[in-house]
């Protein structure tokens, strides 16, 4: 059995993105003072969720890959011996920025970056307006524990972009995600859409036969931060519909590669947690349920159109 130690933390932000470095590198020394081998953080882990609000100035939050976000967590990668999944928003040049993700492998250098292709546009998920859109495609990238199909969030709800990855050789579905509740639903509706996010990556691990690890933020996240300390308890205001704001939902999960749910995280609480996977079943699932074989490469063309007629 060739045994994979995945950390992961699920974290609440603040807009104190100095404090929120620092509380990652602890995490991160921890996690790997445990036995992690693989540590994989949250959609832009640095800040805020900045996405709440079209404001020209949260551009200032972006840097350059390689930059200084890739050095910090590249010399805690080489200090600890462990490859760190990170998720930035970065300035590729002026003008023109991504959501991208950014593997860094043990001895501190980047072993592969992975721009956010699909990019959201909803009610306080304003990213089209800070993130263009991808333009890397779907590629795993290679490290020494293994080729990582990292995606981002969004990408999350399309099957199309799991297939890829796993086409290619992923060991491993990643998606560092930011995700929560809009107050206005119902308590009935958000839990549809907490369990419907669950079980559509569920069923890309099932397809795929792949493990999945989805980490997502926790806490609640307003709309306009009053400052750096703005819900330190990580309280749930799901029921407050006069606040303005995310809650974030948490549930951070490992999924195996039968869809089965090997840990789930708090919906309301930080945490920071060890998974062992057994990186070898996926081979004796594919040999059960052979979905790569069977496929009708022959008759699917039309999936490369809009919508059919």
């Amino acid at each position: 059995m060739r045994e994979l130690k995945i950390g992961f933390l699920q974290q609440h932000n603040t807009a104190d993105t100095k404090a929120n470095l620092l509380r990652l590198a602890e995490g991160i020394s921890d996690l790997a003072k445990r036995g992690a081998q693989l540590i994989v953080l949250q959609e832009l882990h640095n800040s805020l969720y900045f996405c709440q609000t079209e404001d020209v100035d949260k551009f200032d939050l972006a840097e350059p890959i390689p930059g200084p976000s890739t050095r910090f967590f590249g010399e805690l990668a080489k200090q600890f011996g462990v490859v760190i999944v990170t998720s930035l928003f970065e300035k590729r040049a002026p003008g023109l920025y991504h959501n991208t993700a950014v593997v860094l492998e043990k001895d501190g250098s980047i072993a592969g970056i992975y721009r956010k292709m699909h990019i959201p546009d909803d009610p306080a998920y304003y990213e089209k307006f800070y993130f263009t859109p991808g333009d890397l495609g779907f590629h795993p990238i290679q490290t020494s524990v293994g080729k990582l199909g990292v995606m981002v969030c969004w990408d999350q709800w399309y099957p199309e972009a799991a297939r890829l990855m796993a086409l290619q050789g992923a060991e491993v579905l990643i998606y560092p995600t930011a995700i929560g509740y809009e107050l206005s639903d119902s308590q009935e509706e958000q839990q549809r859409q907490r369990r419907a996010w669950q079980t559509v990556q569920r069923g890309h691990a099932v397809a795929n036969g792949l493990p999945l690890i989805a980490v997502n933020r926790v806490g609640w996240e307003p709309t306009e931060p009053s400052g750096p300390s703005d819900n330190p308890d990580h309280s749930d205001h799901s029921d407050d519909t006069n606040r303005s704001g995310i809650q974030f939902w948490g549930t951070s999960f490992v999924a195996g590669p039968q869809g089965e749910v090997i840990y789930e995280a708090s919906d309301h609480e930080e945490e920071s947690i060890i998974v062992e996977l057994d990186m070898d079943h996926s081979e004796q699932v594919r040999r059960w349920w052979p979905f790569l074989r069977d496929r009708r490469i022959d008759k699917y063309n039309d999936i490369l159109r809009r919508y059919i007629d």
